[in-house]
């Protein structure tokens, strides 16, 4: 079976070359394409209040990626000490290190975590400290979740958001146009590997009249199983989104 990754482009490549080089013909099809914020300016700003913030969540790979990118050139050099980094999960840790987030700064999900997510965080930040009174800045896209930050809230932190990236639906033409058409064609020989709710949405919408009852789909997150689901997907899995965890998912199916 041949393994479509939709995740944004950057990391779509990145799995594909990790896939590869375990003996899995993998590739992208970046079902969300990820571009500037309507507000760029208020991420610059976002910068020079840094070092005034307690904590500052990164909910993905891209709200990391797309928050240095818009870093002001002068005046900011290494991450401010004594705030501490939140990450979802190991592809976040990863783009915050890159960046030289220092590893002692970060706070994430237990490596042995069931989900990388909001709440898997949170059990880690509720060990970290008591949150009253903090200033917290949680960067994202153009809208998400509110449950962390509502949580934080409730134990009397101060948070607010600042949107470093807006995610729009792909376009399908040429190449991925191509892809897809085979896919359904085909349904047995390919396999849709998800890690956004959203992108599954956007699927469905460029393709309202495709019946999805022959297609497999592995799932990172019981959310986006079930909205796999919703979409009518015929055989759906959930893994864990470690490069470990989806190759043994794939060679589940291919048993």
């Amino acid at each position: 079976m041949r393994v479509i990754v939709t995740r944004p482009a950057v990391q779509a490549a990145a799995w594909v070359q990790s896939l590869a080089q375990r003996g899995i013909d993998a590739v992208a099809l970046p079902l969300i394409d990820i571009v500037a914020p309507d507000d760029t300016e208020a991420v610059r700003e976002a910068w020079h209040g840094l070092g005034q913030q307690q904590l500052v969540v990164f909910v993905s790979p891209n709200a990391a990626e797309q928050f240095f990118a818009l870093r002001p050139e002068s005046g900011h050099g290494a991450w401010p000490a004594g705030v501490l980094a939140a990450s979802v999960g190991p592809g976040t840790s990863e783009c915050l290190k890159r960046h030289e987030v220092p590893p002692a700064c970060i706070v994430e999900p237990a490596a042995d975590s069931a989900q990388f997510d909001s709440e898997a965080l949170w059990h880690e930040l509720a060990r970290r400290r008591a949150w009253q009174g903090a200033a917290v800045l949680i960067v994202r896209g153009d809208g998400g979740r509110d449950w962390l930050a509502d949580t934080l809230r409730a134990q009397g932190a101060s948070v607010r958001f600042v949107a470093a990236y807006r995610r729009a639906a792909a376009r399908f033409e040429g190449e991925s146009l191509a892809l897809v058409q085979a896919a359904i064609a085909q349904p047995a020989e390919h396999l849709w590997f998800f890690s956004s709710s959203e992108a599954i949405d956007h699927l469905a919408q460029a393709w309202p009249d495709v019946s999805w009852a022959g297609a497999c789909a592995m799932a990172t997150h019981p959310r986006i199983a079930q909205r796999a689901r919703d979409c009518g997907f015929g055989v759906i899995r959930e893994t864990r989104p470690t490069l470990d965890a989806v190759v043994a998912c794939i060679q589940s199916f291919a048993s």
